[in-house]
């Protein structure tokens, strides 16, 4: 098989190049890929910032749709010829991917192979930090920052589904896109202060749930946005890890949770569980088309360097998708 190769710290080296075809042990299947898509850890990870986990292939990609060629002893669910998604530990950016069965969405007769390769990072991701770590209820206002990313237009159907009401921060040529998706309200980062946003949004009572991709310059004002009792879930640090001159008083005084949390370096038990969990409670929403997989653009896999480019300028709104070819 190909796959996508790279040079590290080389952010335009994406290349094709020749790789053992695998084989599924007890348990998994062999997939042909159609497409997978990028994921700022795919940047990062190519940058030199976010080495792969020991036990993860070193191939770029984290999640694939494609269809069942063979299956391996122990499979009984899945049959070839069955059309799939799944969140992989690596590998993603191949031909080829050997999966765990128990990892495999089936895909809607009406969701194509490029909508569904935009849906298992982003929108487990999500569904992990709303509904497992935060525990999102009906009513409650979520700001959501990088509102226009793959995790962001995931989150704001999630917050809309389960009956909340999506604020989010986005650049301002993305928030028509973004109130179509569902956003209540749309936050310009870059000419607004957040925090007052929030407090003239929410009538001065702040956000019930934050989710934040920033890091270290919005934590101040993360902490001024948050609603008393608030949960703000920490899912990178996009603008940096450290902050100086900060007044934790409101962590305190407005009884706020503060969770970090990661998907990637999660045990596999871990990820079979949301997996299933996702399985049952959100994905027939994506068959009756209740919710949609966000794709901004689909490269050929001979346009990665392209792909990864645009990623990089942070144009996108939505999933960047590659197509793999024959």
């Amino acid at each position: 098989m190909k796959i996508i190769q790279y040079t590290p710290r080389d952010l335009g080296s994406l290349r094709l190049e020749d790789a053992p075809d695998p084989s599924p042990a007890n348990g998994e299947v062999l997939i042909h890929v159609a497409a997978t898509a990028l994921n700022r850890s795919d940047i990062l990870q190519v940058k030199g910032h976010y080495p792969a986990p020991e036990d993860a292939s070193p191939v770029l990609g984290l999640e694939v749709a494609g269809t069942v060629i063979e299956v391996g002893p122990g499979v009984d669910n899945f049959e070839i010829g069955d059309n799939v998604c799944a969140l992989v530990n690596g590998g993603g950016f191949a031909q080829l991917a050997v999966v765990p069965a128990t990892m495999l969405l089936r895909l809607p007769e009406l969701l194509s192979f490029t909508k569904a390769a935009a849906i298992p990072e982003v929108w487990l991701t999500a569904y992990h930090a709303l509904h497992k770590v935060a525990g999102i209820a009906e009513g409650q206002t979520v700001l959501i920052h990088a509102g226009a990313s793959g995790v962001g237009t995931a989150a704001i159907q999630l917050v809309r589904k389960a009956g909340g009401i999506p604020v989010v921060t986005a650049s301002a040529m993305k928030h028509n896109r973004l109130h179509q998706l569902g956003a209540e309200h749309c936050i310009d980062y870059r000419k607004e202060d957040f925090a007052e946003a929030i407090e003239q949004i929410t009538d001065g009572r702040g956000c019930a749930l934050i989710l934040d991709f920033i890091g270290a310059p919005y934590f101040q004002q993360n902490l001024t946005a948050a609603a008393q009792d608030a949960h703000i879930v920490g899912l990178g640090f996009m603008g940096g890890r450290f902050a100086e001159r900060l007044d934790v008083s409101p962590i305190i005084l407005k009884r706020l949770s503060l969770t970090g949390s990661t998907l990637r370096n999660r045990s596999m038990a871990f990820k079979q569980q949301l997996t299933a969990d996702f399985r049952q409670e959100i994905w027939p929403d994506f068959a009756n088309r209740d919710l949609i997989a966000v794709v901004d653009t689909i490269y050929d896999w001979e346009e990665a360097n392209a792909a990864i480019g645009y990623m990089d300028s942070n144009a996108n709104v939505g999933k960047i998708v590659i197509t793999i070819g024959e």
